[in-house]
């Protein structure tokens, strides 16, 4: 009884990282970009377009105002589309990911309004083109915040995951809903929270020490 329930505790762990892992690292890599971009197109940016910036902003604001237990179900027929399936780990990463993306490009968006306007203005000053001032000023000097925002990024997803595992998302979510709570075994649940708030201090914990390095270079 008690080997089996470790596999399962071992199983949804498992499948927690991988949500949690693609999911980040898929909407960080549509998010950085992102809100760089966003932060280029704004009123002063290197690449000032009002328009852009708006239409960008609308669709960001969009979908991070959206709940994410609407998104989940918002999303079902084109997570078909993309994983053949609604419910499962394959299919519980694509809205994470579509909720990651957005939240990471505000988070860029605001590391890199804290860099220093001189740095970019010398840069152009001596010649330097739009890709030169993201790759060796504003990237550089944003990236503790950044690294900070991914921080909260990965922490978030994990809330999230286990929310998907409600509907079916597997992970330690499903683990507590189908038997903490469905069985009434409440020792499951409460060791489903215990795990979850132990990899969370995990991720923070070297997120926050990552930070510190990054800071003192």
């Amino acid at each position: 009884m008690w080997s089996e329930m470790f596999d399962m505790f071992v199983q949804s762990f498992w499948e927690t990282l991988i949500m949690v892992g693609i999911s980040g690292l898929v909407g960080a890599a549509v998010g950085l970009p992102l809100g760089v971009l966003l932060y280029l197109t704004d009123r002063n940016g290197v690449l000032q377009n009002v328009a852009v910036n708006r239409a960008m902003g609308v669709v960001v604001n969009a979908v991070r105002s959206t709940p994410f237990i609407i998104l989940l179900v918002a999303v079902i027929p084109f997570t078909r589309i993309i994983v053949g399936s609604s419910i499962g780990t394959a299919a519980a990463i694509v809205p994470l990911t579509i909720s990651a993306a957005p939240f990471i490009a505000r988070l860029v968006e605001t590391a890199l309004r804290e860099v220093d306007r001189g740095l970019i203005e010398a840069a152009q000053s001596m010649g330097a083109s739009t890709s030169q001032i993201v790759f060796k000023v504003l990237l550089p000097e944003s990236l503790p915040g950044v690294v900070a925002g991914l921080t909260i990024t990965f922490i978030s997803l994990v809330g999230y995951s286990a929310m998907a595992g409600a509907i079916g998302g597997g992970g330690l979510g499903d683990l507590g809903i189908r038997y903490g709570y469905q069985r009434f075994e409440p020792e499951v649940m409460l060791l489903v929270v215990v795990v979850l708030i132990v990899f969370v201090q995990i991720v923070q914990s070297f997120g926050d020490w990552l930070v510190r390095r990054l800071s003192h270079k």
